[in-house]
Protein backbone atom coordinates (compact mmCIF):
# COMPACT_ATOMS: atom_id res chain seq x y z
CA UNK A 1 0.00 0.00 0.00
CA UNK A 2 0.83 3.22 -0.41
CA UNK A 3 0.91 7.00 1.61
CA UNK A 4 0.29 10.21 -0.57
CA UNK A 5 2.32 13.33 0.81
CA UNK A 6 1.19 16.85 -0.52
CA UNK A 7 2.94 19.44 0.77
CA UNK A 8 0.17 22.78 1.15
CA UNK A 9 0.28 26.15 1.91
CA UNK A 10 -2.85 28.04 1.29
CA UNK A 11 -3.96 25.79 -1.07
CA UNK A 12 -7.48 25.60 -1.05
CA UNK A 13 -8.71 26.00 -4.31
CA UNK A 14 -6.61 23.11 -5.90
CA UNK A 15 -7.12 20.89 -3.59
CA UNK A 16 -11.06 20.08 -4.02
CA UNK A 17 -10.66 18.00 -7.57
CA UNK A 18 -6.70 16.75 -6.47
CA UNK A 19 -7.93 15.20 -3.51
CA UNK A 20 -11.11 13.86 -5.31
CA UNK A 21 -9.07 11.94 -7.79
CA UNK A 22 -7.48 10.07 -5.17
CA UNK A 23 -10.57 8.19 -4.33
CA UNK A 24 -10.24 5.33 -7.24
CA UNK A 25 -6.75 4.79 -5.36
CA UNK A 26 -8.89 3.61 -2.12
CA UNK A 27 -11.40 1.91 -3.29
CA UNK A 28 -8.51 0.07 -5.11
CA UNK A 29 -6.71 -1.09 -2.53
CA UNK A 30 -3.37 0.66 -2.84
CA UNK A 31 -4.13 4.22 -1.09
CA UNK A 32 -3.70 3.71 2.50
CA UNK A 33 -3.94 7.64 3.70
CA UNK A 34 -3.17 10.93 2.17
CA UNK A 35 -1.29 13.42 4.48
CA UNK A 36 -0.88 16.96 4.27
CA UNK A 37 1.99 18.76 5.37
CA UNK A 38 0.93 22.39 6.29
CA UNK A 39 2.90 26.07 6.42
CA UNK A 40 0.69 27.37 8.10
CA UNK A 41 -2.49 27.69 5.66
CA UNK A 42 -4.88 30.96 6.35
CA UNK A 43 -7.32 29.38 4.40
CA UNK A 44 -10.05 26.39 4.16
CA UNK A 45 -6.75 23.80 3.87
CA UNK A 46 -7.32 22.54 7.11
CA UNK A 47 -11.53 22.22 6.78
CA UNK A 48 -10.88 20.31 3.47
CA UNK A 49 -8.41 18.25 5.24
CA UNK A 50 -10.86 17.34 7.79
CA UNK A 51 -13.67 16.83 5.22
CA UNK A 52 -11.42 14.54 3.32
CA UNK A 53 -10.13 12.55 6.16
CA UNK A 54 -6.78 13.41 5.69
CA UNK A 55 -4.38 13.88 8.42
CA UNK A 56 -2.83 17.56 8.46
CA UNK A 57 0.30 18.22 10.01
CA UNK A 58 1.85 21.21 10.83
CA UNK A 59 5.16 21.88 8.97
CA UNK A 60 8.20 23.85 8.64
CA UNK A 61 7.84 26.61 6.12
CA UNK A 62 11.02 24.91 4.58
CA UNK A 63 9.57 22.33 1.37
CA UNK A 64 12.45 19.64 2.03
CA UNK A 65 11.63 19.32 5.73
CA UNK A 66 8.13 19.04 5.62
CA UNK A 67 8.33 16.86 2.94
CA UNK A 68 10.65 14.79 5.57
CA UNK A 69 8.07 15.40 8.29
CA UNK A 70 5.61 13.93 5.83
CA UNK A 71 7.89 10.71 5.32
CA UNK A 72 8.39 9.94 8.91
CA UNK A 73 4.74 10.30 9.45
CA UNK A 74 3.78 7.59 7.31
CA UNK A 75 3.95 3.66 7.65
CA UNK A 76 3.47 2.04 4.55
CA UNK A 77 6.42 0.71 2.52
CA UNK A 78 6.18 3.15 -0.53
CA UNK A 79 5.05 6.85 -0.40
CA UNK A 80 3.55 9.33 -3.36
CA UNK A 81 5.20 12.60 -3.37
CA UNK A 82 2.15 15.09 -4.91
CA UNK A 83 1.83 18.89 -5.15
CA UNK A 84 -1.42 20.48 -4.38
CA UNK A 85 -1.80 21.08 -8.29
CA UNK A 86 -1.37 17.93 -9.16
CA UNK A 87 -4.06 16.07 -10.49
CA UNK A 88 -4.13 12.26 -11.54
CA UNK A 89 -6.35 11.43 -14.49
CA UNK A 90 -8.67 8.34 -14.59
CA UNK A 91 -6.49 4.67 -14.82
CA UNK A 92 -3.47 5.83 -12.47
CA UNK A 93 -4.39 3.11 -9.49
CA UNK A 94 -4.14 0.63 -11.66
CA UNK A 95 -1.11 1.61 -13.73
CA UNK A 96 0.83 2.39 -9.49
CA UNK A 97 -0.36 -1.30 -8.73
CA UNK A 98 0.75 -2.63 -11.73
CA UNK A 99 4.38 -1.10 -10.94
CA UNK A 100 4.28 -2.31 -7.35
CA UNK A 101 3.74 -5.55 -7.73
CA UNK A 102 6.20 -5.79 -10.40
CA UNK A 103 8.72 -3.78 -8.74
CA UNK A 104 8.30 -6.20 -5.14
CA UNK A 105 8.56 -9.63 -7.52
CA UNK A 106 11.79 -8.41 -8.68
CA UNK A 107 13.37 -7.73 -5.65
CA UNK A 108 13.55 -4.23 -6.95
CA UNK A 109 11.98 -2.07 -4.84
CA UNK A 110 14.80 -0.82 -3.24
CA UNK A 111 16.10 0.55 -6.72
CA UNK A 112 13.49 1.86 -8.47
CA UNK A 113 11.12 4.88 -8.66
CA UNK A 114 8.01 5.98 -11.50
CA UNK A 115 6.14 9.13 -12.01
CA UNK A 116 3.57 10.30 -14.34
CA UNK A 117 3.41 11.49 -17.86
CA UNK A 118 2.82 15.53 -17.98
CA UNK A 119 0.07 17.78 -18.95
CA UNK A 120 -0.54 20.68 -18.07
CA UNK A 121 -4.32 22.43 -17.57
CA UNK A 122 -5.29 25.37 -19.91
CA UNK A 123 -5.96 26.52 -23.67
CA UNK A 124 -3.36 27.91 -25.60
CA UNK A 125 0.24 27.63 -26.51
CA UNK A 126 1.92 28.32 -23.03
CA UNK A 127 0.78 25.19 -21.49
CA UNK A 128 1.89 23.13 -24.41
CA UNK A 129 5.13 24.53 -24.20
CA UNK A 130 5.44 23.52 -20.57
CA UNK A 131 4.31 20.02 -21.73
CA UNK A 132 7.15 19.97 -24.46
CA UNK A 133 9.34 21.37 -21.28
CA UNK A 134 8.57 18.55 -18.93
CA UNK A 135 8.96 15.79 -21.24
CA UNK A 136 12.23 17.00 -22.91
CA UNK A 137 13.64 17.39 -19.42
CA UNK A 138 12.98 13.52 -18.45
CA UNK A 139 14.15 12.49 -21.37
CA UNK A 140 17.41 14.22 -21.69
CA UNK A 141 17.95 14.91 -18.20
CA UNK A 142 16.03 11.76 -16.48
CA UNK A 143 14.68 14.27 -14.05
CA UNK A 144 10.35 15.07 -13.49
CA UNK A 145 9.22 17.96 -12.76
CA UNK A 146 7.62 19.54 -9.63
CA UNK A 147 4.71 18.00 -9.02
CA UNK A 148 4.79 15.50 -11.66
CA UNK A 149 4.84 12.89 -8.93
CA UNK A 150 7.40 10.59 -7.36
CA UNK A 151 6.20 6.88 -6.25
CA UNK A 152 9.29 6.00 -4.23
CA UNK A 153 9.60 3.57 -1.53
CA UNK A 154 10.77 4.39 1.97
CA UNK A 155 13.47 1.80 1.40
CA UNK A 156 14.88 3.43 -1.82
CA UNK A 157 14.29 7.48 0.04
CA UNK A 158 15.98 6.59 2.96
CA UNK A 159 19.12 5.07 0.68
CA UNK A 160 19.32 8.51 -1.44
CA UNK A 161 19.10 10.74 2.14
CA UNK A 162 15.71 12.01 1.24
CA UNK A 163 14.76 15.26 0.94
CA UNK A 164 17.67 18.05 1.24
CA UNK A 165 16.22 21.52 2.95
CA UNK A 166 15.37 24.21 0.81
CA UNK A 167 13.39 25.24 -2.10
CA UNK A 168 15.10 22.95 -4.31
CA UNK A 169 14.48 20.04 -2.31
CA UNK A 170 12.64 17.99 -5.42
CA UNK A 171 15.04 18.75 -7.81
CA UNK A 172 18.03 17.82 -5.83
CA UNK A 173 16.41 14.01 -5.03
CA UNK A 174 15.37 13.92 -8.80
CA UNK A 175 18.67 14.47 -9.39
CA UNK A 176 20.12 11.52 -7.63
CA UNK A 177 17.65 9.29 -8.69
CA UNK A 178 18.94 7.85 -11.68
CA UNK A 179 17.42 8.24 -15.35
CA UNK A 180 17.39 4.22 -16.09
CA UNK A 181 15.04 3.44 -12.79
CA UNK A 182 12.89 6.36 -12.64
CA UNK A 183 9.81 4.46 -14.43
CA UNK A 184 7.13 6.88 -16.21
CA UNK A 185 3.84 5.14 -15.89
CA UNK A 186 0.80 5.57 -18.46
CA UNK A 187 -1.31 7.86 -16.30
CA UNK A 188 -1.31 11.22 -16.48
CA UNK A 189 -0.65 14.09 -13.62
CA UNK A 190 -2.17 17.07 -14.43
CA UNK A 191 -0.76 20.45 -13.23
CA UNK A 192 -3.81 22.66 -12.23
CA UNK A 193 -4.16 25.77 -14.37
CA UNK A 194 -2.82 29.17 -11.91
CA UNK A 195 -4.61 32.34 -11.80
CA UNK A 196 -2.28 34.11 -13.40
CA UNK A 197 -2.05 31.53 -16.69
CA UNK A 198 -5.77 31.62 -16.65
CA UNK A 199 -6.04 35.31 -16.46
CA UNK A 200 -3.31 35.29 -19.32
CA UNK A 201 -5.52 32.92 -21.41
CA UNK A 202 -8.42 34.96 -20.93
CA UNK A 203 -6.76 38.27 -21.92
CA UNK A 204 -5.60 36.32 -25.58
CA UNK A 205 -9.09 34.82 -25.74
CA UNK A 206 -10.53 38.61 -25.67
CA UNK A 207 -7.71 40.33 -27.88
CA UNK A 208 -8.39 37.69 -30.81
CA UNK A 209 -12.25 37.76 -29.96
Amino acid sequence: MISVIIPTSNSERELVPVLSALVPGVTAGILREVVLVDAGSTDGTPAIADAAGCALIQGSSDMGQRLRQGVSAVRTPWVLFLQPDSLLEEGWSRDVGQFLETAERRGAADRVAATFRLAVDGYGLRPRIRELAGALQLAVLGRARSGQGLLISRRHYERLNGHRSGAASEQHLATRLRRHRLHVLRARVVLIADQAEAAAWDEDQAAAG
